[in-house]
C-alpha cells in the first residue's frame, strides 16, 4: 500500500476515534482544514513536520500515521520503505519500526544532504530521542545546547522541544533515531 493511502486511512481512523472534526484537528495542529482534507483523501504526501504536527495534535506517536498494521514477523527491505521529506528536500526519514500497542518506540533512518539542516517541531511530552550517527558529521541543537557527533557517536535527549539537525564538514549525514515514549 502506498504511504499516502496508509496515512489517509490512519488519519481518518485516529481523528474519528477522538471524535474530532477536520476543523478541530486543524485548530489543534496548526494546519489548514484543506490540507488535512487532502491528506485524509490520500491526495497528498505530507512533509515530516506536518506528520509531527498531526501526531502531536492527536496525541499519538509519529508512526501511528505511517503504520500499515502488518501481523506477525516481517522483513523490512530498505528499497520498500517510503521516505518522508522535509519541506526543502534536504532531509529524509524512513520508518523501520512504528510505535504500537506492543512497542513504545519508533526507529528511523535519517538522511541529511551535505550542508542541509532540519528542525523537528518536537514530540509528545516525556518523549526521549536516541541518535546514533552512521556516517558524516552531525550537529544537533536542542534546548540551547549544541552537540557535534561523528560516525559511531550517539546522543540522547528530551525530545518534546524543537531540535535541529545539521550536516557539517561538507558531507551528507546518515543516522538512526529511536523515539521512546515512556508509559
Amino acid at each position: 500500500m502506498e504511504v499516502d493511502r496508509i496515512i489517509a486511512a490512519n488519519l481518518k481512523r485516529l481523528r474519528e476515534e477522538r471524535n474530532l472534526s477536520l476543523s478541530q484537528l486543524a485548530a489543534r495542529s496548526g494546519l489548514s482544514k484543506v490540507t488535512l482534507s487532502q491528506l485524509e483523501r490520500g491526495g497528498a504526501n505530507p512533509t515530516i513536520n506536518n506528520i509531527w504536527k498531526i501526531a502531536n495534535a492527536l496525541g499519538v506517536p509519529y508512526t501511528s500515521l505511517l503504520d500499515s498494521s502488518s501481523q506477525g514477523a516481517a522483513v523490512i527491505r530498505r528499497e520498500e520503505l517510503s521516505a518522508q521529506e522535509s519541506e526543502d528536500g534536504q532531509c529524509r526519514v524512513l520508518c523501520y519500526y512504528a510505535s504500537s500497542a506492543e512497542r513504545n518506540f519508533e526507529w528511523f533512518r535519517l538522511e541529511l544532504n551535505a550542508g542541509g539542516s532540519y528542525t523537528s517541531v518536537g514530540h509528545r511530552d516525556r518523549a526521549l530521542e536516541y541518535v546514533i550517527v552512521q556516517s558524516g558529521t552531525l550537529r544537533l541543537g536542542t534546548q540551547g545546547q549544541e552537540y557535534t557527533l561523528r560516525a559511531g557517536d550517539a546522543v540522547s535527549f528530551k525530545a518534546s522541544a524543537p531540535h535541529t539537525y545539521s550536516s557539517e564538514g561538507g558531507e551528507a549525514v546518515t543516522a538512526y533515531i529511536i523515539n521512546y515514549y515512556p508509559a
